[in-house]
């Protein structure tokens, strides 16, 4: 398989180049291209050759989605940042994943995965739009590593009741009502989490709609949540979000 990488940390590259080779001896590392203002020539010239693109999100001169209106590129891609912010972007254009900074090998692997199931459709560029297509249909996660003491735990995404903020710290809350800290934020957790079933009701709250036992309504229009794991904290639906959780709770967004 050919690789091109964009990406203007040497660091990072050399990490991608080796995490590459080992999954496969076969790759080849055609190119490491540093800047928008080197990779456009290069993928001019020699994108018939490669296979797949890695690519930085944040590049010295830009950000590397500009490089789509600039090149045509027909081409799948990886991207890598470390920024979840972009995501959303990346699958706007030939991206078959998004891997965050710092990059694990496992994360790297399930993404080659993911190209290698699809390659066959890749090699017939007729066939690239609908590809592209299905591939904007974002994953969500499905499960969380949680801490307990010495002992690492994985919860089901549809086992958690809530997760909340506290000062600098973010919680997540079983459906048995135990509260364990994750290193996320509630920003990054929005894109995360399939809003079809979880639902940021206010600035610290992100509930799943699996978890709330009943709705009320509270004062100055807004709404207060009672959920099936009981909480010291009380859930209310902020009054800006109220129409948007109705729509949500009732299946319409």
């Amino acid at each position: 398989m050919k690789i091109a990488i964009i990406e203007d940390e040497p660091l990072a590259a050399e990490k991608l180049e080796r995490y590459l080779l080992k999954y496969s001896e076969t790759m080849e590392i055609m190119s490491v291209l540093p800047s928008l203002e080197q990779a456009i020539p290069w993928i001019m010239e020699h994108q018939t050759e490669v296979d797949l693109f890695f690519m930085d999100v944040q590049l010295i001169d830009g950000l590397s989605f500009e490089l789509f209106s600039k090149v045509s590129i027909q081409k799948p891609v990886i991207f890598t940042t470390a920024y979840d912010e972009f995501a959303i972007d990346a699958f706007k254009v030939n991206s078959i994943d998004y891997l965050l900074k710092p990059v694990m090998f496992t994360d790297l692997s399930r993404a080659l995965q993911k190209f290698k199931s699809l390659k066959e459709q890749f090699a017939n560029t007729t066939q690239l739009a609908p590809v592209i297509e299905k591939l904007k249909q974002k994953s969500f996660k499905d499960r969380f590593l949680v801490r307990m003491g010495n002992h690492i735990n994985s919860v089901p995404s549809g086992s958690i009741n809530a997760f909340y903020a506290e000062g600098r710290d973010a919680y997540l809350v079983s459906e048995q009502g135990k509260k364990y800290i994750i290193e996320y934020k509630l920003e990054a957790l929005e894109e995360l989490l399939d809003p079809k079933y979880f639902f940021r009701v206010n600035r610290s709250f992100i509930v799943n709609i699996n978890a709330i036992s009943d709705v009320t309504v509270y004062a100055n229009r807004r709404l207060k949540l009672s959920l099936k794991s009981k909480l010291e904290k009380e859930v209310v639906v902020s009054r800006e979000k109220v129409g948007d959780f109705k729509k949500w709770f009732e299946g319409l967004s």
